[in-house]
């Protein structure tokens, strides 16, 4: 008789243990083992303990290939879900396979777990034990139509720290009697006292600084939304900026054509929201415009507006506005272009080309491929709790009465049509960090440090994944055979892109380096990219006179008619302001069970030369958190948000 020991873990994480009975059958090249009971004396599944079991087949099972454990009801017991997050078989013969599942298991389900040792270069073995581990595309599809239980079979988050301090904020306005308020602001002073608690040294340092043109200027380098600025060498044809409206705010003896030539010009165009109408509140119009803004980087190296027009149409309805107009005028025009700015940031660059794309890899990653495959276990740390703050986020932030169907002045449709837009003009290239600071000339502006600190995260994240990558895949043959990537990447081409050849997406991996690239892409977005356009949305965001997501009154179109009182009227009343820093520091938030990127607390691979690439990544990631905190601490204002130590591993808020 041969004997197999279990060492069984359970996960350590609230309410991961279970009372109910727990069997299992192993599965080999020469045999299978009965069903069996594991069962100890005393409590056999607690929440993060390791006990061990044994299986005694009447002969050796040959090479262990896979796993069944099935979760039954004891006596009549209330259902509670097991974490099971790994087992580890050791063989008659001495070998230790790890078998990892991290996942939770209901009652009545038949879990297979297969060996923690990824198959190298489409070998055989891997090829015969992959029928059965992939997670079935209609259960997927169960998952895109919000059936929560199916979801959190894999994704179980603890999402509390939400609700509470929604409570704790919802409490704290209302005691104050602002939530529901529907008076104006009478001074903007005012706004400082919305929270008593929340407040960062950022936040209260905009609350400061928010008219100066050059701090305009530095939050479209390190503010949330680093996307958008490009250089400038040739004016629009419908932004008409005379060389004489500008000349006072360019170094002396210089011209407007000469600053292009030198490439300190830069533009912000928002044409991708002309046309979008916003929408009403309580039957009354709220405004977005589709503005163009011109920056010069001056000989201070500051980065500073010189030119603003607010719709893409010049007229006379429709002025070019001049940091020498009304300081009211100069304000509003600020004003309603960071508007926009920040209702595009969070329609195309948070939630379509993050949120939603990390949903389009999470799916593919489950659909394609099974569990075994290396890249599955390379992707699916890098998954953790998406689908699920994604369900969520739909029905919160999106859905009836939503957070940002309230707060925004397109409001859901308007939305909606911003993000349709921006998907059918998404490509590849613009996803890949590197191309994408190229293709907007950013590559020597000064002081621009979300691009410094994200190249380099971006490219340790290439260095880990070239060696995981190559260890598996020793040439591009071997890539153009593995059919689960290729159907990878042919799901992502189909549903993320909607098969726009114009996009760039591949459909197909033909190379080794093609596939680095791509999921260097994946891990970077879902990571570093997300954590810098969201991170620091309470720090920027929560001022309101620093850009609103929502405006009340139409913009000017005509100089010299603005005052203080304008901008009062502009700005959304009590109860929505509340409601917009309410939003902003819920999704700024961080809770207690964060991941780091480089952290893979699940341990899906087993072969020591994969362990020492995590602890190489991990180091890399070291140092650079280091670097990071030196520079900052001799900044007057820190850009913290690319900091390793504080990237999540993946997108969970």
């Amino acid at each position: 008789m041969a004997e197999y020991k279990l060492e069984v873990t359970t996960g350590n994480m609230k309410h991961a243990g279970t009372t109910d009975n727990i069997y299992v059958i192993l599965f080999g090249s020469e045999g299978q083992s009965e069903r069996t009971k594991l069962d100890n004396s005393g409590i056999d599944f607690k929440a993060g303990k390791t006990r061990t079991y044994t299986v005694k087949p009447a002969s050796s099972l040959g090479k262990l290939l896979f796993i069944k454990v099935e979760k039954d009801p004891f006596f009549i017991t209330p259902e509670n879900e097991w974490y099971c997050s790994k087992i580890v078989v050791t063989a008659p013969e001495g070998d230790a396979i790890v078998f990892p599942c991290y996942r939770w298991i209901s009652r009545g389900e038949l879990v297979e777990l297969r060996g923690g040792k990824a198959p190298c270069r489409n070998s055989l073995l891997f090829v015969q034990i992959r029928t059965g581990s992939i997670y079935k595309k209609n259960d997927v599809s169960k998952i895109l139509q919000h059936q929560h239980h199916n979801l959190l079979l894999f994704f179980k988050p603890i999402c509390l720290h939400c609700f509470v301090h929604i409570c704790f904020s919802g409490s704290e306005l209302k005691f104050k009697g602002l939530a529901e308020s529907h008076k104006k602001w009478k001074d903007i002073d005012d706004m400082k006292n919305i929270f008593w608690s929340k407040k960062t040294t950022l936040s209260e340092y905009v609350s400061q600084h928010w008219k100066e043109d050059d701090f305009f200027g530095y939050q479209f380098l390190n503010g949330t939304n680093p996307n958008v600025i490009k250089r400038c060498s040739k004016l629009p044809p419908n932004f008409p900026v005379a060389d004489e409206m500008v000349k006072p705010f360019l170094e002396t003896g210089t011209t407007l054509e000469k600053e292009m030539e030198k490439g300190n010009i830069f533009l912000c165009d928002q044409k991708i929201m002309d046309g979008i109408p916003a929408r009403k509140k309580d039957g009354n119009p709220m405004y977005a415009t589709a503005g163009l803004c011109l920056f010069y980087l001056n000989p201070e190296q500051k980065l500073v507006p010189i030119a603003i027009q607010l719709h893409q149409q010049p007229s006379e309805q429709n002025p070019i506005f001049l940091p020498s107009d009304l300081e009211t005028d100069w304000l509003l025009a600020k004003l309603f272009f960071r508007s926009s700015d920040q209702i595009e940031y969070q329609a195309v660059h948070h939630l379509m080309s993050i949120h939603y794309l990390a949903e389009v890899f999470a799916v593919a990653t489950l659909r394609c491929f099974p569990t075994i495959h290396p890249l599955y276990k390379l992707l699916i740390p890098h998954f953790r709790h998406t689908l699920h703050i994604n369900v969520v986020g739909r029905k919160t932030l999106l859905g009836p009465g939503g957070a940002l169907s309230e707060v925004l002045s397109l409001g859901k449709e308007g939305l909606t049509e911003l993000m349709r837009r921006a998907l059918s003009q998404m490509t590849y290239s613009s996803l890949c960090l590197p191309e994408n600071i190229a293709a907007r000339g950013l590559e020597t502006i000064p002081n621009f440090y979300y691009r410094d600190d994200a190249l380099k995260v971006w490219n340790h994240i290439n260095s880990f994944v070239k060696s995981v990558v190559e260890y598996y895949y020793n040439s591009d043959s071997n890539v153009c055979k593995d059919s689960e990537l290729q159907e990878w990447i042919n799901e992502i081409f189909t549903h993320g892109f909607l098969k726009n050849r114009l996009s760039g997406c591949p459909s197909c991996f033909n190379t080794v380096a093609e596939v680095i690239k791509f999921i260097t892409m994946v891990i970077f977005r879902v990571s570093a990219q997300h954590a810098a356009v969201n991170d620091g949305q309470f720090d920027y965001n929560s001022w309101i006179p620093n850009g609103s997501l929502l405006l009340c009154k139409p913009p000017p179109v005509t100089k010299g008619l603005s005052s203080m009182q304008t901008l009062l009227e502009v700005f959304p009343n009590v109860g929505d302001t509340v409601k917009i820093v309410s939003t902003v520091w819920i999704l700024s938030d961080k809770y207690t069970d964060v991941v780091p990127l480089g952290t893979y607390p699940e341990e899906h691979f087993d072969e020591p030369a994969l362990k020492q690439m995590i602890k190489e990544f991990q180091a890399e990631l070291s140092y650079l958190t280091e670097e990071i905190a030196v520079r900052n601490s001799q900044l007057k204002i820190p850009y913290p948000y690319l900091n390793p130590a504080v990237i999540e591993n993946s997108v969970t808020i």
